[in-house]
């Protein structure tokens, strides 16, 4: 079995997987072909090999079948399944507020199931933010984020109106009923990374400071104490 280079879900480290810590296995089914042709499941099991995280990855995959050489092998995969951790969501710290994390988590949990609810929470959770980091509230989403247009990057706020644009797609109906606009799995995990990207810049940025500031006082404060011990 080869080693692997994995970055795990659940405490970010970066590390390559040996045999110990990873099993795979494909079975093919043995049933009557059905439409999909012949088939099989692959399952893919990762352990993460830091000893204070050793969490389970999770995946599988509906795969292609063909006979060959006396035996059946997988080919391309149909379908998969991401089992545990439930979505790629980044475990977020415990200092974010609850009501972030919790839209922010159900948002990755959706992101391939319901790409248009997942960007509708993602622009929840934005709004969230605003209000909680920046202490903007307005009645519209939409007057908060052009009192924040002056507050942050020009870049930064164009992502944040995109954001606030397409969770509109799933918050509010059109006005021609008969027109459809869709999300994809893969614009909703843009505006996924958007937020998560926030966060770090947000909420992580000032808490590091917060905490090389208390370092920086206390420090001093020790420095003081030993002065004074000195001139004693």
């Amino acid at each position: 079995m080869e080693n692997v280079n994995f970055t795990c879900p659940y405490c970010s480290r970066h590390t390559t997987i040996t045999e110990p810590n990873q099993f795979n296995s494909w079975e093919h089914f043995s049933l009557n072909k059905s439409k999909l042709g012949d088939i099989g499941l692959y399952i893919s099991a990762i352990t993460c090999p830091n000893k204070d995280c050793g969490r389970l990855f999770l995946k599988v995959f509906l795969t292609d079948a063909k006979y060959s050489g006396g035996g059946w092998t997988q080919t391309k995969a149909i379908q998969e399944w991401q089992l545990l951790p439930e979505s790629e969501a980044k475990v977020l710290p415990d200092y974010i507020p609850p009501a972030i994390q919790e839209d922010y988590y159900e948002s990755c949990r959706i992101c391939k199931l319901s790409p248009k609810a997942s960007a509708t929470l993602a622009r929840r959770c934005l709004q969230g933010m605003i209000r909680d980091f920046w202490d903007i509230r307005k009645n519209r989403l939409k007057d908060e984020v052009d009192a924040l247009q002056s507050k942050v990057d020009p870049l930064v706020w164009e992502g944040i109106d995109a954001v606030r644009n397409v969770g509109n797609i799933g918050a509010h109906m059109e006005k021609d009923i008969d027109l459809i606009v869709g999300v994809e799995p893969d614009e909703a995990k843009l505006l996924i990374g958007l937020i998560e990207t926030l966060i770090d810049d947000w909420y992580v940025d000032r808490k590091k400071k917060q905490d090389q500031l208390e370092k920086i006082k206390l420090m001093a404060t020790e420095k003081k104490n030993a002065q004074k011990e000195d001139n004693k």
